[in-house]
């Protein structure tokens, strides 16, 4: 059976999982133009703050930085410090033209209704963009984005970082080694939003700051007044009302908690199950809390239900937001930890809420781990690396500018700590995934973290599948690779706008009673009219793109 299955991955199933030329065998792209990999990129950023910084940080340490546009200054003042030679600008169009001659490509993370338009203006332009998940904020700008990537012949990157972590990997290898069996069903959560979401009022105008620039922070989306809720310091997530941090919870400018954090903990998923090459044959909103008319609700549960593909049988993915605690999911020993797991007192995440798991009362915590201990020079995921797939590297390693890449792996040593020790642990916020099968269950944290089977005592022993997938050097540096030409980026838009737009279903279920019926093949939803129009935006007069098919 084992031997079959793999032998079958090896194949079909295997190609629907990474880019149509595969993670690490293709052609070199240097023909088209591409930078040789001893030659530093020149990179641009639309957007300066926020997550923006983080992936500016990312590119720096082997890359020049060359042009920076926010629109607002407060906001962006750090890296307008850290870069001063770099010309700054409010407004990208205004960047490429001034600037476009010396950009090779280009960091996209800005709110998420202007990703596609401000992609689009830099792949027409010929410069490789690396986008913010969700990518984008409607289905028809996913396709749009997936074509224009091919037309225009640059590199591309969403910015779902688990996508390159190597527990993300291990997940997949699990599932196509037969390990937990056949999977038919698969639950997901987040504590998100953390932001405010199902307000019922908007609060009267307020002046705009000198420091911003409104209009173009509204972008393509329909002109409305600015207010900041009456505030003058921002809350703790940095955001007044509509910017520069709470627009993820508003229709018209983000997806809300789905969108946030779908593309980092259904990531493992989608590879392992083939999510994007199967059909949805349904997607509803089953329960939801503190609804709004014009922004997502405080917490919600999403089902979507997806077709048999290749040999693995049809399944339901149910996605949970704004908890509080992991859900308590049927077949889960009582006092298990599932999805991202705790650390030592001190150590962790995500302020010490107590949602590592089903059983998040479990006791303990531990003296600071040492790393799982691969033999010196061990290959990354090579059989023997380490007991339960430590693979040379701590369970808890620390992130870094490669935000989390390649992640932290599972080990036993350290698990085992964990569990033993008698201080108080820290427990993250309640994320992750859970696998099940008719073998078994898996489980996963946010970014594909710490992939382990379950009940945990059957990790004792087990030694990880043998990989079937190249690895990652870190999500910056594998799109970096790919704009110097190298193999395509891992979550490049070939991958991640097909997984996006089976997400994004999601997020038009939440606007609407029952579930939805979606045909592919026609971008429609067959049994909702209204639900249908949400599938293609609005565009303010001036901030179009061009169409690369309709």
């Amino acid at each position: 059976m084992a031997l079959s299955r793999r032998h079958f991955f090896y194949g079909s199933l295997l190609a629907g999982a990474v880019p149509a030329v595969g993670f690490g065998s293709t052609p070199s792209l240097k023909a088209l133009g591409f930078k040789s990999p001893n030659e530093k990129l020149n990179v641009a950023s639309i957007g300066a703050g926020g997550q923006a910084a983080s992936n500016i940080s990312a590119a720096a340490p082997t890359e020049n930085i060359v042009a920076l546009c926010d629109v607002d200054d407060r906001r962006a003042a750090g890296m307008f410090t850290r870069f001063p030679n770099a010309p700054r600008f409010k407004d990208f169009r205004q960047m490429l033209d001034k600037e476009g001659k010396n950009i090779d490509a280009v960091i996209v993370a800005i709110p998420d209704h202007m990703h596609a338009t401000a992609a689009m203006w830099c792949m027409e332009r010929g410069k490789h963009v690396y986008v913010q998940k969700p990518l984008v904020r409607t289905i028809w700008e996913a396709r749009q984005l997936r074509e224009a990537a091919v037309k225009y012949k640059v590199a591309s990157q969403m910015g779902n970082q688990g996508y390159s972590n190597e527990g993300t990997r291990q997940c997949a290898e699990i599932v196509w080694n037969g390990d937990i069996g056949n999977v038919t069903e698969v639950h997901a959560w987040s504590d998100r939003p953390m932001w405010p979401q199902g307000l019922t009022e908007i609060p009267k105008e307020d002046p705009v700051p000198s420091t911003l620039d409104w209009d173009l922070w509204l972008g393509m989306a329909e002109k409305r007044p600015f207010t900041a809720d009456g505030k003058t310091e921002p809350d703790r997530n940095g955001g007044f009302f509509y910017q520069p941090f709470n627009w993820r919870g508003f229709y018209d400018f983000g997806c809300g908690a789905l969108g946030d954090m779908a593309c980092h903990i259904l990531g493992a998923p989608n590879m392992a199950l083939h999510l994007s090459q199967r059909k949805v044959t349904g997607v509803e909103c089953v329960k939801k809390e503190g609804t709004s008319s014009f922004m997502f609700p405080k917490a919600s549960v999403i089902r979507y239900d997806f077709a048999a593909y290749g040999d693995m049988p049809a399944l339901k993915i149910f996605w949970y937001d704004g908890l509080k605690e992991s859900p308590k999911i049927s077949g889960v020993p009582d006092g298990e930890w599932i999805g991202d797991p705790p650390s030592a007192g001190g150590g962790g995440m995500g302020g010490g809420r107590r949602g590592g798991g089903a059983g998040a009362g479990a006791p303990g915590a531990a003296p600071g781990g040492a790393p799982g201990g691969a033999p010196a020079g061990a290959p990354t995921g090579a059989p023997g690396a380490a007991r339960g797939g430590g693979m040379g590297m701590g369970m808890m390693r620390p992130a870094s500018n490669e935000f989390r890449s390649p992640g932290r792996v599972f080990n036993w040593e350290e698990f085992q700590a964990l569990k033993a020790a008698t201080t108080p642990l820290r427990f993250p916020q309640p994320d992750g995934s859970l696998f099940v099968g008719d073998k078994g269950m898996l489980t996963t944290g946010t970014y594909g973290d710490v992939t382990r089977l379950i009940p945990i005592e059957k990790m004792k022993d087990y030694r990880m599948p043998a990989p079937l997938l190249t690895r990652s050097p870190g999500h910056m540096r594998d799109f970096i690779r790919a704009c110097k030409g190298g193999d395509p980026a891992c979550s490049n838009f070939e991958v991640s706008a097909p997984f996006v737009e089976w997400m994004l279903l999601g997020v038009i279920a939440l606007r609407h009673e029952g579930k939805l019926d979606y045909d592919p093949d026609k971008m429609r939803i067959t049994n909702n009219t209204e639900a249908n129009k949400l599938l293609k935006p609005m565009f303010r007069k001036g901030w179009e793109f061009h169409a690369v098919k309709a």
